[in-house]
């Protein structure tokens, strides 16, 4: 067997960089010196501001990595404008909003003065970025600066949703776009939302002596209130037994949060081993924080440089082999109208929302009284198999018709201000109908996921149901949309496939089940509240209005959590048939019913005859 030379052995390994960088050279041959001087200025400031993030950007792709440089730049930049010190909170949200509306003029011009905004609104273009989901997390660190208070670990973790999470998702894009996409699996979701709070929790515990000196505890009451005396031993800068307890028993929580060893299962290998690199950085930064002690409330404990190049060596070098399988070229400059011949590509093609397309027969929608107006209407879209049968057409052809009814139901929905929307399209029973039905169910979603009719609409879209037994370029399809519209404010529809409601409350039993045995959940404190908060979609209102067609008068395992108290409505035509005004009839018919919620109403004093005038004496 021949050896392979060790000169041989190194120009094989050197062959990917040299490749990378010509393509990387042949990308920048049209960029102006000033663009690439914004993003130098961004690679400056995450490698100041957060040498752990600065090595986590050197593990993605080359490609990626400028895109990398000015996501961290800018959340740093806005971080710092919030942690001004000298400066009052008022001044510093009001700098913060100030920067934020800068960026959204920059995005509507393709570019601007300021590095920072530059680089990110290019690479938002480069890589078809929608930059608006941002907008939300850059308003909650403007109100940060006022200080927060939460009541348990959820309304935590819900902050951290609503602040971090949209800067995760910008990367999460960004993957995808290079072909190498590090989206978990649907049934690791639970496991990617810890792992970020964990990283959340980490940031927090290790800046907490920098924000106790701005006279902040970004920390739950819930976590407080189990050490009496740690809150004011630390405020007051004293680091008692108390608040060591507390600091302790939260370290221990973020490291249960970042431990999800199941996390990367299935992922392209150059996204696994950044975020496995992520978690062992942040057991190295909690363990540093744990080290620290009293030290904590003076200075920002770091890992040690041996313990960071232990970790960070073999991880370059797996980086360097998985890179090299997947070559990814940076995508050419776009540039806005004034500097291109043709128009202006928009930074994502659904940050400008289109209203819903009118009715073919010119139906208005009717004005409906805000008391009246149900918040969540869920239906059971029935008879698509009759109806094709009816007219001597394959069942496919009726649920092909049903998608048409479907759409009619989201574009009613907007034109009325309906704010939740749930359409039952499979069920964790319909696996017992025929294959070639099934197939057709199924790929009927994907076509029209792909076909994006109501991409550009202000609309939610999200899905509830089981990903194992549903073909995985469908659930990924899914899961991109999910990320794509999470920061739309209009109707939230959601899309049951292959769920089932005993299922749905199944699975939440063992979440919480899980949560009791990792010591998150006190099992004799488990109320209707928390419970729901194990559901897949704990923030999903309960229905107020379940419809079904077809002349069926059953739920079929149809929410039955959250349709509890839901007013139901039946009606006999098949699902194809239906249309908008179908949708505002059943509203109407909402309206006209009385919702007691098992309050007695008291029944009307019978009416006396009017008395006869006294006579005058």
């Amino acid at each position: 067997m021949r050896t392979t030379p060790r000169s041989t052995t190194q120009d094989t390994e050197a062959a990917p960089r040299a490749r990378w960088r010509r393509l990387a050279a042949r990308s920048r041959s049209g960029e102006d010196p000033s663009l690439r001087a914004a993003y130098r200025a961004c690679r400056l400031t995450t490698r100041q501001h957060d040498p752990g993030m600065y090595a986590l950007v050197q593990l993605m792709p080359p490609a990626l990595r400028p895109a990398g440089w000015a996501l961290w730049a800018a959340a740093n930049v806005l971080d710092d404008l919030a942690d001004q010190d000298g400066a009052e909170p008022a001044e510093r949200a009001a700098r913060v909003e100030a920067w934020t509306k800068a960026l959204r003029r920059d995005v509507a011009a393709g570019s601007g003065s300021d590095p920072v905004r530059r680089a990110l609104v290019d690479t938002a273009l480069r890589w078809g970025l929608d930059l608006s989901g941002l907008y939300g997390a850059m308003a909650g660190t403007r109100d940060d600066v006022r200080g927060r208070r939460f009541a348990d670990w959820a309304e935590w973790r819900a902050w951290c949703d609503e602040g971090v999470v949209p800067w995760v998702d910008q990367v999460g894009h960004l993957f995808e776009r290079a072909g190498a996409p590090m989206a978990p699996r649907f049934d690791r979701r639970g496991d990617y939302e810890h792992f970020i709070s964990g990283a959340q929790l980490t940031d927090t515990l290790t800046d907490l002596g920098s924000d106790l000196a701005q006279g902040l505890l970004l920390l739950p009451r819930e976590a407080l209130d189990a050490w009496p005396g740690a809150e004011d031993d630390l405020r007051r800068g004293r680091w008692s037994p108390a608040a060591a307890a507390l600091v302790g028993a939260t370290t221990d929580l973020a490291r249960t949060w970042v431990a999800r060893p199941g996390l990367t299962r299935g992922m392209h290998p150059g996204a696994a081993n950044l975020l496995d690199t992520a978690a062992r950085l942040l057991r190295a930064q909690l363990d540093a924080v744990d080290a620290a002690g009293a030290s904590l409330l003076d200075r920002t404990p770091r890992p040690s440089l041996a313990a960071r190049a232990r970790i960070l060596a073999p991880a370059r070098v797996r980086a360097r082999l998985a890179w090299s399988l997947t070559p990814r070229a940076v995508p050419a400059p776009r540039r806005p109208a004034a500097d291109a011949s043709g128009p202006r590509p928009a930074v994502a093609a659904d940050t400008v929302l289109r209203p819903p397309p009118p009715h073919s027969g010119g139906a208005r929608p009717p004005r409906i009284a805000a008391d009246r107006m149900p918040r969540h209407v869920a239906i059971v879209m029935d008879g698509n198999g009759r109806w094709a049968q009816q007219r001597g057409l394959p069942r496919s052809e009726g649920h092909r018709a049903g998608s048409v009814a479907a759409h009619e139901m989201v574009y009613g929905a907007l034109e009325i201000g309906l704010r939740h929307l749930t359409l039952y399209a499979f069920s964790t029973e319909n696996w017992k109908r025929d294959t070639g039905e099934i197939t057709a169910i199924l790929e009927g979603v994907r076509r029209d996921l792909d076909a994006g009719r109501i991409r550009d609409l202000d609309v939610r879209q999200r899905w509830s149901g089981r990903p194992g037994r549903l073909p995985e370029e469908l659930v990924q399809a899914f899961a991109h949309e999910e990320r794509r519209t999470r920061a739309r404010t209009g109707l939230t529809l959601t899309v049951c496939l292959d769920y089932g409601g005993r299922d749905e409350i199944t699975r939440a039993a063992a979440a919480l089940a899980r949560a009791a045995q990792a010591g998150d959940v006190v099992p004799d404190l488990v109320d209707e509240e928390v419970f729901a908060r194990h559901l897949p979609h704990p923030d999903m209102p309960d229905v107020d209005l379940l419809w079904r067609t077809g002349g069926e008068q059953r739920t079929s395992n149809f929410l039955p959590w959250q349709a509890t108290y839901a007013e139901l409505y039946f009606t006999p035509g098949p699902w194809p048939d239906v249309d908008r005004r179908d949708l505002w009839q059943a509203v109407a018919e909402y309206g006209r019913r009385r919702r007691r919620h098992g309050a007695a109403v008291p029944l009307a004093s019978p009416r006396k005859p009017p008395t006869a005038p006294s006579a005058p004496l």
